[in-house]
């Protein structure tokens, strides 16, 4: 099993709106300096954050998988499907671009934090789909609460969610002290973004401790079928998982 950190620094960077929306970027676009090209699938993950909230104008979309998860604040939706929706704090919107789509963002609220993540189908296939768009609430998502960590399945099963893309992805809040055992199939990778707190990353078998701060961004290639223990400092810790298989079976876009 491969283990590597990302800091802060080695991410990337961007701004939407005059500087009104910022991004850190763990995996950024082509053209864009970044320490993560892609892993597998995921091709794209930025985090955003406005204070007051922020426009980001009318642009197009084709063939890949887009959602924008929310973690604070509120962000209103219109696109070309003739859609208007409003996405709160925990609650998600996704795009199947397909032969193509455009749409504007507007966050507002005070704070407001979340995310855009793009998920890589095989294009040549998804560019001749209809273009869908879905929201879900917060509520609509299954969660659990196990020995101090909660956790809740944006993508997998029993989420609302479904992707042509081989995807999981979790949000998981620990408190202080506690660990969450996550077994990583072979040939599968998670990319994990420290979103509060920090804590540390434990290989299990070869017990190896690998230590996570706050808005590090982590990748794991397992080889075989591995044990990861996450835990949480005395602070506690949140971390969002995205799981995907490390190799897909169908050519993936040449950054």
């Amino acid at each position: 099993m491969k283990i590597t950190i990302f800091s802060e620094e080695q991410q990337g960077r961007g701004q939407f709106d005059g500087g009104k929306i910022t991004e850190l970027k763990p995996i950024a676009f082509p053209h864009e300096e970044t320490a993560v090209k892609r892993v597998g699938p995921l091709f794209y993950w930025a985090w955003g954050f406005s204070e007051t909230g922020g426009l980001v104008p009318q642009h197009p979309h084709r063939a890949f998988e887009i959602m924008s998860y929310m973690i604070n604040g509120n962000v209103a939706h219109k696109d070309t499907l003739g859609t208007r929706s409003v996405v709160g704090p925990g609650g998600a919107q996704v795009m199947q671009t397909g032969t193509g789509i455009e749409h504007e963002e507007e966050s507002f609220g005070k704070d407001v934090e979340g995310f855009q993540i793009w998920f890589e189908p095989n294009l040549k296939e998804s560019i001749r789909m209809k273009p869908t768009y879905h929201q879900f609430e917060h509520e609509d998502f299954p969660y659990k609460l196990e020995n101090g960590n909660g956790v809740k399945t944006v993508i997998g099963d029993n989420s609302p969610i479904t992707l042509v893309t081989e995807v999981k992805m979790f949000d998981i809040t620990q408190e202080p002290g506690k660990k969450y055992l996550y077994n990583l199939p072979a040939h599968h990778s998670i990319a994990a973004l420290v979103i509060r707190g920090d804590g540390s990353l434990v290989d299990v078998k070869n017990d190896q401790e690998t230590r996570m701060a706050h808005k590090d961004f982590i990748v794991v290639d397992a080889d075989m079928d591995s044990e990861i223990l996450f835990k949480s400092n005395k602070d506690g810790m949140r971390i969002v998982i995205i799981e995907v298989p490390t190799v897909v079976e169908y050519p993936l876009y040449q950054k």
